[in-house]
């Protein structure tokens, strides 16, 4: 793996123990509740991936090459 993949799967990682520990410290012990609060939030990262002008996880997109024109 890249290191930009490592680096974006740890943030995920992250994001995702972030949801499950916030919903388990309200109470909540339900596995099913605790893995949807997980992947709840990690719908703004996964957004932020999905966006091309968002350069922090490699996705940015390759801007068109210019015509030059030649000298005659």
């Amino acid at each position: 793996m890249k290191p930009e993949q490592i680096q974006m799967l740890k943030s995920w990682a992250k994001v995702f123990g972030a949801g499950v520990v916030a919903l388990a410290i309200s109470g909540e012990r339900d596995p099913k509740a605790l893995v949807a609060a997980g992947l709840a939030a990690l719908l703004p990262v996964i957004y932020t991936w999905l966006d091309p002008s968002d350069k922090r996880f490699g996705r940015v997109r390759k801007p068109a090459k210019k015509a030059v024109a030649k000298k005659k």
